[in-house]
């Protein structure tokens, strides 16, 4: 049953802690609910907001429309091969739950993706990735209705246009969909992802070697990891990684490295080359900034913070000063992974 509620604080569903307010409201906990919702008349012609977790926006002004918080819930194996095993959840599940579901049955693919904060539903919509594994390796296909019609659609794989932190619906479909259930076609017999990052090296003060690795182990390694690096949205107000890692061409990285050889950078072709957002970042002094409650963590410096009262417009400037300070010392545009409304 719908309640749709007037003038609510969006602070407590955005991790950034935003306290910005919504002239409508209405919680969606099932895809039945959400096709009555849409067909009524008085909000047929409402802007609508659509939130998961709140872990990826950055509000800037109230939002003078509906908001609608999908909070669609349920994980169900629905087929079962002799290599692969297909888990559904809806959209409002949280991520990492999805995760430690998977984990401890077994099921691999996902546990380089521990602890990512948000829901299930935005997670292909960002194409959400980390240590060396991104969403679109697992994903199967999803259900999403059309805001105008309430058409129900299921999207196969191609057609999520899937790119780095990037898929359809942040393009061509940008504001057309609202995504209700995902399926993601997972391992029986796991891969192992221990290149990236410090997995091999926090496997290693775990005491665990090739012979016991295990994907617990890895999901284990991942979330200490975080842990140490990456602030608690419950404590400090953030939306993790702000920005994405750019990709430039493998000549631009080359005369970049002659100027600061210790830039890293990881090839991911012939000619592109990935250079870590953070890294710029603290090269250019950003690292532990803070403007009143405006800041960039002491720790990690992709991470942009709320240290209390922080409005989203003042977030906002502070990302802008650091992309042209990063673009003045590098030449390289960064650009927000994180949604700004």
């Amino acid at each position: 049953m719908l309640n749709i509620q007037s003038h609510v604080s969006l602070k407590p569903y955005n991790t950034f802690g935003i306290d910005t307010n919504a002239r409508y409201w209405v919680d969606v906990s099932s895809e039945d609910d959400l096709q009555t919702l849409l067909q009524l008349t008085e909000f047929i012609d409402e802007p609508k907001l659509i939130l998961g977790g709140g872990s990826n926006v950055l509000l800037c002004h109230d939002f003078d429309g509906l908001v609608v918080k999908v909070n669609i819930q349920g994980i169900d194996i629905i087929r079962n091969e002799d290599n692969h095993i297909y888990v559904t959840a809806g959209a409002g599940v949280n991520w990492h739950e999805l995760v430690m579901f998977c984990v401890q049955k077994g099921y691999a693919g996902v546990e380089n993706l521990s602890l990512i904060p948000g829901t299930v539903g935005a997670a292909p919509m960002q194409n959400i990735g980390a240590y060396g594994v991104e969403l679109e390796q697992l994903f199967e296909s999803l259900t999403a209705i059309h805001i105008s019609t309430g058409e129900k659609r299921t999207f196969t794989h191609s057609d999520c246009a899937f790119g780095y932190r990037e898929s359809v619906f942040k393009r061509e479909l940008k504001g057309q969909y609202i995504i209700t259930t995902v399926t993601f076609q997972l391992d029986k017999q796991p891969t192992f992802h221990t290149r990236y990052g410090a997995i091999q090296e926090t496997l290693a003060e775990m005491g665990v070697s090739d012979e016991n690795l295990s994907i617990k182990a890895i999901s284990d390694a991942v979330i200490r990891i975080r842990r140490s690096k990456l602030p608690d949205p419950a404590q400090i107000g953030n939306a993790g990684s702000f920005f994405k890692n750019p990709e430039i061409s493998q000549p631009q990285f080359d005369t970049l490295k002659v100027q600061y050889p210790a830039m890293p950078g990881y090839p991911i072709s012939n000619d592109v080359v990935k250079v870590p957002a953070g890294w710029l970042i603290e090269q250019a002094g950003w690292k532990g900034y803070r403007a009143g409650d405006a800041g960039v963590h002491a720790k990690q410096a992709l991470v942009l913070v709320n240290y209390g009262n922080a409005t989203g417009n003042e977030i906002l400037l502070l990302a802008k000063k650091v992309q042209e300070s990063v673009f003045a010392m590098f030449g390289i545009t960064i650009s927000p992974e994180v949604n700004i409304v």
